[in-house]
């Protein structure tokens, strides 16, 4: 059938219609698109700034070309400059920044005429150094005319020892991350102290993104910030900038500590969004135990962006790994080639593990235009100034809606329409979502999940306050309930002593250095050319396991590495440049103990419970797989040893009784518990601000704790993140959704769409997709509401 081209607006650039269209035309493609879903224009809301702001910041904003605010910045600035906390959780693109930098450059300005020259100062906290470095620039550029009142600086990892003085001296308005204020300005707050003495603001941008095991060590770094600047006499507004958001003032309050208000009305303008679900094809191809093989997400992303960068649309591909940013640059690059010589070098790659100057070369490349496609980790999803954008590609569900709307909102900023494609991978939950496209755009986004009384968070940031001001039983409340239980405990361990009324840190070493605040700790992974000694880049060691494992293939700036020796002792992984037709998946086994159980309920014979447990895994082979099609080439055992982890965990138990009942026979049990905890993993991410990487699973036909058959789901993080608990309170819901999406896949005895797991560390066997669904239907024959 022969197709025309939707009509072309006026001033000849293609409407988003368009594009899409012309990238639904070939073989095969347009059954591609499962759903397009548009999202109208709207119109914008203007307010007058509170009479409090300063005219010279007025006229600075006007001279920027904003002549007036939208009503949501307004009213921030409003709040902000009565000294209320508050939070502002609206669309991309909807001018968040300004409402705080507004009332934080008029307070700046008006103590830049104190007698000291330095009445106040502000503070700017990015989950990123790339986002500080920007913002930074912008602040430069906005308060230019008001002269040396505003002094912005990035105070971070690689802002040079020269310029560290200065920054503590003379800078009024501090730009970095929670990285450096947990290990640099806090421990060193002596030399802080005339800066967080005049502390008037705590800006604190995209807070949505601290979350889990993350987001509680910040919301501790946070209370410590608060301690210390009460012993210099300060007391500072919070002020917090969040993409949409499900409760976020109850959200920002966890994370802060402090009340906080909530501005969730957006009045800023918004052009057309056509929001398109594709779900790649199935191939001739099969996988393990034969399963049907569905065209990888990075393959259809890479042919997506290449047609994308022919036609002139500037692109961002936004990926879940750094392997697969580097993977679909490469792909574009080849497919390019052939197109015209010099399409190639204006697409790249941007991930977190680059070098410092690596990644401001290409923030500059796509500042200026001269980068058309890009494929990106969520290290440039978090509101660095790309403007311009005509289209977003997202290479498999980015784990939460929030983060879905902050990606997808990044194309169409000046105000002109854009499109958004969500590409499926092969899992549960993306499969889920393409066929669901209402569990998108009819529901709220999800509440932001984080635990800073979890004592594995706690405890080393008790430690750390103690080593910047001695502890106190008036500090205690301060860091929540369970800080009074921990402190004798680190008193036995020999980390506090406790002189007179106050704790005091006892060690030689940096008490900041107890944990890492990203991840489980540990020195990061150095990822070296073997030939010529050069760093590449780093990898944390959580992840060095199963990332840079012997054998395993390492993508960095386009090229291709193989890792030759990890080094777990000296914490080097060494690297030699190659050409493997192959990709590389670690596999591992996992043990579970439960260590107690903290409240359960019946669902008719069947149990669900939560608690502690403790869980022992190790890394035991890897899978080369052919990079386009997935196809695996075969399995190479690994001698890597266990590691162990004390955690949270969800599970739920059924007696021989239901079984009976459900018609399942003892040869069948374990394939059917396997099904079900592997799609209720892929599916958790639904109902928790979580990753599937994020949490773990584990099923027996008879665990030794329950004597009965058991299906565990848990935190990935030590001392657990909160998640697994969000799946006990919503466990209803969320095992209905798992029960559907393994009925409704078109696949007949199981696949990665349903039932089989990337990290399965049994290669996905047994697995038995038909006796899932009956065991499911059994368990939630008798299942309470959700609660909680």
């Amino acid at each position: 059938m022969a197709h025309d081209d939707p009509p072309q607006p006026e001033h000849g650039r293609p409407t988003p219609a368009t594009v899409l269209h012309r990238l639904a035309t070939g073989a095969g493609r347009a059954a591609r698109v499962t759903h397009t879903e548009h999202l109208p224009p709207r119109t914008g809301r203007h307010a007058d700034w509170p009479d409090q702001i300063r005219s010279e910041v007025i006229n600075a904003i006007r001279a920027a070309g904003i002549a007036r605010p939208w009503e949501h910045q307004a009213e921030a600035a409003r709040r902000a400059l009565r000294g209320e906390s508050v939070v502002v959780a609206t669309g991309t693109a909807s001018g968040k920044s300004l409402g705080y930098l507004a009332p934080v450059l008029s307070t700046l300005l008006t103590g830049s005429e104190a007698p000291n020259g330095r009445g106040a100062t502000a503070l700017y906290l990015a989950p990123t150094k790339a986002l500080a470095a920007d913002q930074r620039r912008a602040v430069a550029e906005l308060a230019a005319p008001l002269g040396t009142a505003v002094r912005p600086a990035v105070y971070d990892g690689d802002t040079p020892f020269e310029e560290r003085e200065w920054v503590r001296q003379y800078a009024t308005y501090v730009l970095t991350n929670p990285d450096m204020l947990h290990r640099g300005i806090l421990p060193g707050h002596p030399r802080w102290s005339s800066f967080l003495r005049q502390l008037a603001y705590v800006v604190i941008d995209e807070c949505h993104t601290y979350r889990g095991v993350f987001g509680s060590h910040v919301a501790q770094v946070l209370r410590r910030l608060r301690r210390v600047c009460a012993r210099y006499g300060a007391d500072p507004v919070f002020l917090l900038a969040s993409a949409t958001a499900a409760d976020p003032a109850a959200a920002a309050g966890r994370l802060t500590g402090v009340p906080v208000s909530e501005i969730t009305e957006d009045a800023s303008p918004r052009g057309e969004l056509v929001f398109a679900l594709w779900e790649p094809p199935l191939t001739e191809l099969s996988g393990e135990r034969g399963a049907p093989v569905r065209r990888t997400a990075t393959a259809e992303s890479a042919d997506l962006l290449t047609d994308l960068v022919v036609q002139g649309t500037r692109t961002v591909a936004f990926v879940r790994s750094r392997r697969a940013a580097e993977l679909i640059a490469l792909l574009a690059q080849d497919k390019l080639a052939a197109v015209d010589r010099s399409l190639p070098g204006r697409v790249g790659a941007y991930r977190g593990g680059y070098l410092p100057e690596e990644r401001r070369a290409i923030e500059r490349e796509l500042h200026s235009g001269r980068l058309l496609g890009l494929a990106s980790t969520t290290a440039l999803e978090l509101g660095v100034d790309i403007s311009g954008l005509d289209a977003v590609l997202l290479a498999g569900y980015p784990g939460t809606r929030a983060s879905l709307w902050q990606q997808a909102g990044r194309a169409g900023r000046a105000g002109q329409g854009a499109l958004a494609v969500l590409i499926a991978r092969d899992d549960p939950l993306d499969t889920y979502l393409v066929h669901h496209p209402e569990a998108l755009f009819d529901r709220p986004v999800e509440s932001t999940v984080l635990d800073p009384d979890n004592p594995y968070v706690l405890a080393p940031h008790l430690c750390a306050a103690a080593a910047e001001l001695p502890l106190t039983e008036a500090d205690l409340a301060l860091f929540g309930p369970e800080a009074p239980e921990l402190i004798p405990q680190l008193e036995r361990r020999g980390l506090l002593r406790r002189r007179g009324r106050s704790w005091y840190w006892t060690r030689r070493e940096r008490a900041a250095d107890l944990t890492d605040i990203r991840g489980e700790g540990g020195r990061p992974i150095q990822v070296v050319e073997a030939a010529t000694g050069r760093l590449l880049g780093t990898v944390d060691q959580s992840a060095a396991h199963a990332t840079v494992h012997d054998g395993a293939v390492h993508l960095h700036q386009g090229r291709t590495y193989l890792v030759s020796r990890l080094d777990l002792d000296d914490n080097v992984a060494l690297v030699e440049e190659a050409d493997p037709p192959y990709s590389t998946m670690a596999r591992d086994t996992t043990a579970i103990t439960i260590l107690g159980t903290e409240t359960e309920q019946p669902w008719g014979e069947a149990r669900l419970s939560f608690g502690s447990v403790e869980v022992t895994h190790q890394v035991v082979s890897y899978l080369r797989r052919k990079l386009i099609t997935g196809e695996v080439l075969g399995e190479t055992k690994l001698d890597l040893p266990p590691r162990t982890l004390r955690t949270r965990a969800v599970w739920w138990t059924l007696t021989e009784d239901q079984l009976a009942e459900a018609r399942l026979h003892p040869e069948e049990l374990p394939g059917a518990l396997h099904a079900a905890e592997h799609a209720s993993i892929g599916i958790l991410p639904l109902f928790a601000t979580c990753d599937r990487w994020d949490i773990g699973g584990v099923s027996f036909p008879l665990h030794p704790d329950t004597g009965l058959p058991t299906v565990f789901v848990y935190d990935g993080h030590p001392g657990g993140a909160g998640f697994a608990e969000r799946a006990y309170r919503t466990a209803r819901a969320w095992l209905t959704a798992t029960r559907e999406a393994i009925a409704a896949c078109e696949c007949e005895f199981g696949c990665p769409s349903c039932i089989q797991s990337p990290k399965c560390g049994n290669g996905n066997d047994p697995l038995d997709k038909l006796a899932a669904v009956r065991l499911l239907d059994c368990l939630l024959a008798a299942a309470t509401d959700d609660h909680g």
